[in-house]
């Protein structure tokens, strides 16, 4: 396959927005059925505590209500009714502790917004006052919400309330650098935990119908939804329908299973009626997970020449009240992937240990775990380069791995592909002007104000299963369906296959459908998670591609004689003026009967996952007298390797971008010592608003993958990879000269005020 199809990168304006910006978009609320009935969940409304009472019996008698549903109706009614999680394996060869999770509580809750039980009625408001007339009472138990390893153990699986104890890597020869080490540097971040916030909250409905059960859930992806439901309800996999219609956001926290989808295929069950569920915000703050909420000890090693030696880190990772789906392998195995960055260093060693407390379960949230640990490395970078006085650039350099070095076995075990990072750097220190900028320090200082310099390079690892599938349907109408295995969640994904199969058979664009999230009409795929999209979808499509053209060319060759071959928008038949396009092509064979001619499906395999890699700059002013802290300039420049369509993956960098932004400088969830989240609204949690983003200057500098044909890199994830740690650089890079050597995020106005008043009396 030419590597010359794969140029076009044409910026084409997202295909589905005219119905997002019109109202024809078809989300959950938007296509439930007219007779649904409705559900509301009684949720707890203490951290921690034993059930001493729960009396639903006024609640089922009041009007309007069809079915009230606890934990002891899904065990009798046959169900399994507690929800799994993946776990890891510790130190000591163990399992990770597997404590059950009920899907709605059983005889204790452990978080504040726990599910107790559903109320289904012909209205929410029916639903809601019956409610409340739901008796519940609990005896109180001690709350843990450290984030530290002790306390009254949650689960009896975990004392200390210890889930796992996960090593990687080689103690004994990091231990032995580390004390050989001309320089040492330690350095303790805070990667604050932050609530999701899609735009749109978490819905779904379920319907049975002729024996079948059809949930449609705004997710990620709909197999895994598919398996879970036939796991809890005992039932064959065929059983179940899963729909994901338009999702309003995903970014992770939509990629799991949640209690509501299984409660809701049971009271439909009951009911005998379509039954939703539509959360509500601060619903949504108490029930959605969580992202982040680690703390990471890291210590870099470095020689005389400041070649670093040796990389250790010691996590405490907070998982929740309970194992989420992917909330263990999240800090620890996804962590590693990218533990050294793009520094060439083999003797690390990560020890991650993760609790349980009495808050919301803590799991993806974008880039998941690989954001967590650039961050934690990036960081750490920038303050050795203050302590060993040498300029954080050249540090860098010192350390990147080479380009003779690929490909390049990390120390953890990753491929890394190919890799420039030199000559991107080069190219996003010049994009940036980062030679201009102690000008525009010394105007920031005239004006009154802190200005500091923050660069993080960063690296991630694309996630989830490498092959992927694709279908494309010819229909009788003159139009193609391409039915693909992952979900838009708002991405743009439509534009972008579209696009592709487009460029790659000449089908115009305005012809194409694109089909997703229905485990009826698509029989297997992986969903959308982990960057993976572009390059698994396409590379299916691609293969796809390949088998049209193959059958085609021998069904025309049989037809017209003389050898045939295809240039990406016709086929050419040789010694003749034949040149039909590919959908001329398909109405010839179907003409004849060739109905195995009009719909190809075909199962694509990447080769090995892609890196992105950047780097980040930005820019910060502080006003010493208020802390307010204010990102005033920000450069990218990203090896996304070849694009598709750079409009878009702009777009994608600069909503990471806001994203790293808003947990950096605004996003701070509060939770008190009775385990109560203080920040349960908008009014309180400081979501990132307009006037916090600046200006983002994006730059591509590709260096394509090797691992695909396309030579594509994933982009969903990056701008949030990179933003967090640029941003925090930058903060400490213009506090440092006032003596403040350790600061957490979210830096508030309060925060960053208090540590120049301290820094400041210190130095007095």
């Amino acid at each position: 396959m030419r590597m010359e199809k794969f140029g076009k990168s044409q910026p084409v304006r997202r295909k589905e927005d005219i119905r997002f910006l019109t109202g024809q978009g078809r989300y959950v609320d938007d296509i439930a059925p007219k007779n649904t009935a409705h559900a509301v969940f009684l949720r707890s409304p203490v951290a921690h505590g034993t059930i001493t009472e729960l009396d639903v019996g006024d609640a089922r008698e009041a009007s309007g209500v069809l079915a009230v549903l606890t934990h002891d109706d899904l065990i009798a009614a046959g169900l399994h009714a507690y929800m799994g999680g993946e776990t890891v394996t510790n130190r000591d060869g163990s399992d990770g502790a597997k404590p059950l999770r009920p899907i709605l509580a059983k005889t204790r809750v452990r978080h504040v917004g726990e599910a107790i039980a559903v109320v289904v009625a012909e209205t929410v408001a029916a639903a809601k006052d019956a409610a409340e007339m739901i008796m519940v009472e609990f005896d109180d138990l001690p709350v843990h919400v450290a984030l530290e390893v002790g306390g009254v153990a949650i689960h009896e699986e975990a004392p200390e309330n210890l889930a796992y104890d996960y090593g990687r890597g080689d103690e004994a020869a990091v231990e032995a650098a580390i004390a050989a080490a001309a320089h040492v540097v330690t350095n303790r971040v805070y990667d604050n935990r932050v609530i999701v916030n899609a735009m749109e909250n978490r819905a779904a409905f379920a319907q049975w119908e002729d024996g079948r059960c059809h949930v449609c859930f705004n997710g990620q992806g709909v197999w895994g939804m598919k398996s879970d439901l036939a796991d809890v309800f005992k039932l064959p996999k065929e059983t179940f329908r899963v729909t994901n219609p338009d999702v309003g956001g995903g970014f992770g926290m939509k990629a799991a299973p949640y209690p509501e989808y299984f409660v809701l295929a049971e009271a439909a069950r009951v009911t005998g009626r379509p039954v939703r569920w539509a959360s509500e915000r601060t619903e949504a703050m108490l029930s959605d997970h969580a992202g982040r909420d680690l703390v990471s000890t890291c210590t870099l090693a470095f020689d005389a020449d400041n070649k670093i030696t040796a990389y250790k880190v010691d996590t405490i990772s907070n998982l929740g009240a309970y194992n989420s789906n992917y909330g263990q392998p999240i800090q620890s195995e996804l962590f590693e992937k990218v533990l050294m960055g793009t520094y060439d260093v083999q003797t690390t060693y990560l020890h991650v240990r993760g609790i349980y407390t009495n808050t919301t379960q803590v799991d993806a949230y974008r880039g998941a775990g690989r954001p967590e640990a650039i961050f934690a490395l990036e960081r750490t970078m920038d303050q050795a380069a203050r302590e060993l006085g040498v300029d954080p650039v050249e540090l860098r350099r010192i350390n990147f791995i080479k380009p003779d070095q690929f490909p390049y076995r990390s120390a953890t075990g990753e491929l890394y592909d190919v890799g420039e990072f030199d000559r991107v750097f080069t190219r996003g220190l010049g994009e940036a002007d980062v030679d201009g900028f102690p000008a525009r320090k010394a105007a920031s200082e005239a004006a009154g104000k802190l200005r500091g310099l923050g660069i993080c390079y960063y690296i991630e690892s694309i996630l989830g299963d490498r092959d992927e599938w694709a279908e494309v349907e010819f229909t009788p109408e003159g139009r193609v369906n391409l039915y693909v295995g992952t979900q838009s969640n708002g991405q743009g994904h439509e534009t972008v296959m579209t696009q592709f199969l487009a460029d790659q058979t000449g089908i115009p664009a305005t012809l194409i459908d694109i089909v997703q999230g229905d485990s009826d009409r698509i029989a297997k795929g992986g969903g959308t998670g982990g960057s993976r999209s572009v390059t698994t979808q396409n590379n299916a499509t691609l293969k796809t591609v390949e088998k049209v053209i193959a059958d085609l060319s021998a069904f025309l060759e049989a037809e017209l004689g003389g050898t045939v071959s295809f240039d990406d928008e016709q086929f050419r038949v040789a010694g003749t003026n034949e040149a039909p396009t590919m959908l001329e092509a398909v109405e010839m064979a179907r003409a004849k009967g060739r109905k195995d001619l009009t719909d190809w499906r075909v199962q694509g395999e990447i080769e090995g996952r892609s890196y992105p890699n950047g780097v980040h700059l930005a820019e910060v002013e502080i006003d010493p007298d208020t802390g307010r802290v204010a990102v005033v300039k920000y450069d990218v420049t990203d090896d996304f390797g070849n694009l598709i369509n750079p409009m878009l993956v702009e777009g994608q960098v600069h909503g990471g971008v806001a994203q790293g932004i808003g947990q950096a400088l605004t996003e701070m969830c509060v939770i008190d010592e009775d385990g109560q989240l203080v920040t349960a609204s908008f009014m309180d949690y400081g979501m990132p608003r307009a006037d916090d983003m600046p200006f983002i200057k994006f730059t591509t500098e590709p260096v394509p993958s090797t691992a695909n044909v396309m030579g594509m890199k994933g982009c969903g994830e990056a701008g949030t990879v990179g933003a967090l740690a640029a941003v925090a650089n930058a903060v400490m890079d213009a506090l440092w000269p006032l003596g403040v050597r350790e600061i957490d995020m979210p830096f508030t106005s309060e925060k960053v005020w208090a540590a120049i008043r301290d820094a400041k009396r210190a130095a007095a």
